[in-house]
């Protein structure tokens, strides 16, 4: 069995029909289908090629989006919603759309705002109350060398603000993603400097630290982050994987193979990898 615990529906052409026959031809059996809810203000405009929601309020990936696979699919995809957290009526949202649409993941949060706001941290511990895992987005600010519409596109506030998230709110299982959190992955000093850093994994990473101190992290291992992680360094790659075989997750983000030609290519005991591609997506949402 393989879960996709990453994916959104409609993203980079790909509608349902596409989607589906790319799962087959991938054998992956469930697909944690995401929404994207940003204001526009907040992302680069080179997404709107991609994305199918851009004009709407609650895109750039809406939740209806996702709604509309499941009601035709539904034994296909697991619903994941994540309302902005600023908005007074998030919680409310969320509530709405557990007990009508029955979401299961809080999912993908990947907002210009700090992970710890108050307003956050409310909404985690509903989360939490309520078992959904809360999948976030990571990224650092660099120098783009432009100025406008942005100068840069950080989200979450870096590793810091998501480790205080995650020790505010211990009864929350929190999934880390994206290139701020997996460039953590190494103690070296890139991962301010570029999305995608190279080179041997360094001692120190706080990726490895907050797996240890904190049981409620998990992570999953989607998009080109997650796969330059772990392909930079493919010796300690491997070693993490299996000391963290209990909280990794197989993810995409994207319509390609190349995350289970990375895990295949490691060498890794069958347990370890049973675990990674659909046993730690049951554990969060048993089906």
């Amino acid at each position: 069995m393989i879960i996709d615990v990453h994916n959104h529906p409609d993203w980079y052409g790909y509608n349902l029909e596409r989607f589906l026959d790319n799962m087959k031809q991938y054998n992956i059996d469930k697909t944690w289908l995401l929404s994207w809810e940003c204001p526009a203000t907040e992302y680069n405009p080179e997404y709107i090629k991609h994305i199918p929601d851009p004009d709407k309020p609650n895109g750039p990936i809406s939740f209806e989006r996702c709604a509309a696979y499941k009601e035709q699919a539904p034994d296909k995809f697991i619903l994941g919603y994540a309302p902005d957290p600023r908005l007074p009526d998030a919680i409310d949202k969320l509530d709405h759309a557990i007990r009508l649409y029955d979401v299961k993941v809080y999912g993908e949060l990947k907002l210009r705002m700090m992970y710890d706001n108050p307003d956050a941290l409310r909404l985690y511990r509903f989360c939490g109350e309520k078992g959904l895992p809360v999948l976030v987005h990571i990224d650092y600010e660099f120098d783009t060398g432009s100025t406008y519409p942005r100068p840069n596109w950080w989200y979450g506030g870096g590793i810091g603000a998501f480790e205080r998230a995650v020790q505010a709110c211990p009864e929350t299982v929190f999934i880390g993603h994206a290139p701020g959190f997996w460039a953590h992955i190494s103690g070296d000093d890139q991962y301010n400097k570029t999305a995608y850093p190279t080179g041997p994994v360094l001692p120190g990473g706080l990726v490895s630290e907050m797996l240890r101190s904190y049981p409620n992290l998990y992570c999953d291992i989607s998009a080109g982050s997650g796969c330059n992680a772990l392909a930079r360094d493919r010796e300690f790659a491997k070693q993490f994987l299996i000391e963290f075989q209990d909280r990794i997750m197989y993810g995409r983000d994207y319509f390609d193979n190349v995350h289970q030609q990375l895990l295949e290519s490691l060498d890794l005991p069958k347990t370890v990898l049973d675990k990674i591609y659909y046993q730690n997506a049951l554990k969060l949402i048993p089906e």
